[in-house]
């Protein structure tokens, strides 16, 4: 099953969902201190969250370009025995990204509040996987761009594989626990906001946005990827069922609330609609999408990618 693998998609998507929070972006400004008192700056934890959480994803963004040269290499090497030459084709590896900005901005984070120290951990381990990596997949990008394999009969291909294989699955393996503890803290975060939201305005059209929007990436995080195609079908269909009632409720709202929501507001339940689809047909497959199912996933991938976007200006321009 040849589908983009969710971890791609939903870095990308996180990003835009934590920098956008309207409702929070858009709360009153302090009133100004008494003449003679100094003002003490308001603490935000939902921002001060939102903050942390996008340095880290910034840097997984853009180091996701290694998981994606790590997989273009699998595609065509054997990985027990390592490349031979004699390959029907040899692709090589995909070129990284300049990524120190990223990384020492993510470094910073690490001794910001909130204290995360399973996820602060976690994004240490990974840039120290990453840096153990990166130059190896440099090294043999350049090596197999310019087919210098062609010349010394693959000798430096069977030496840089040696690196590969040890340092790709260390790097692969972080990722996933980054992955792992990222979701966790995600979580809190969009708890977080939705209450500020409904403190300061009520269940209005923000926290119908946000709502949705949280209850639309729980669904995502469940969906098949390559290495994972067996969906847990209980988890999937729970999360689908509680992402069905934001939608309705959001329905409803928009119904007695006329114009609340701007291009946004025809997106969630035609993603609904989607992804029951696909349920429909997982449960067929017993929850395997290799057995027909797996091709939607890229479909559904990228009609959320587009709700993420248009959330971000939902009720800006809304009458």
């Amino acid at each position: 099953m040849r589908t983009r693998t969710l971890t791609a998609a939903t870095w990308r998507v996180v990003t835009m969902l934590l920098a956008a929070s309207p409702a929070l972006a858009q709360a009153p400004a302090p009133a100004p201190a008494p003449a003679g008192q100094t003002a003490k700056p308001d603490v935000d934890p939902a921002q001060e969250r939102i903050r942390k959480l996008n340095a880290y994803v910034g840097l997984l963004n853009r180091t996701l370009r290694a998981q994606e040269s790590l997989s273009r290499y699998q595609s065509w090497v054997n990985m027990k025995t390592g490349p031979t030459g004699r390959e029907r084709t040899i692709y090589g590896l995909y070129g990284l990204y300049d990524v120190r900005g990223e990384i020492a901005k993510a470094e910073a984070a690490m001794a910001q509040p909130p204290a995360m120290p399973e996820l602060d951990g976690a994004m240490k381990n990974y840039i120290t996987t990453y840096q153990a990596l990166a130059p190896t997949i440099t090294e043999a990008e350049g090596y197999y761009e310019r087919q210098d394999y062609r010349a010394d009969k693959m000798e430096q291909g069977k030496a840089l594989h040696a690196k590969l294989a040890v340092a790709g699955p260390a790097f692969l393996a972080a990722r996933a626990k980054v992955d792992a503890v990222f979701r966790v803290e995600k979580e809190k975060s969009d708890a977080l906001e939705l209450a500020a939201i409904e403190a300061r305005e009520g269940r209005k059209a923000r926290w119908h946005v946000a709502n949705v929007m949280t209850e639309a990436r729980k669904v995502m995080d469940l969906l098949p990827t390559d290495a994972k195609p067996v969906v847990d079908m209980a988890a999937f269909e729970a999360a689908l069922g509680r992402y069905a009632v934001a939608v309705k409720d959001m329905d409803g709202y928009s119904a007695a609330n006329p114009n609340s929501f701007h291009v946004f507001e025809s997106r969630p339940r035609s993603l609904l609609g989607k992804l029951r689809e696909f349920d429909a047909k997982l449960a067929r497959a017993k929850g395997d999408a290799r057995r027909g199912a797996g091709r939607d996933v890229t479909w559904i991938v990228n009609d959320y990618n587009t709700m993420v976007s248009t959330a971000q200006t939902a009720t800006t321009f809304s009458r």
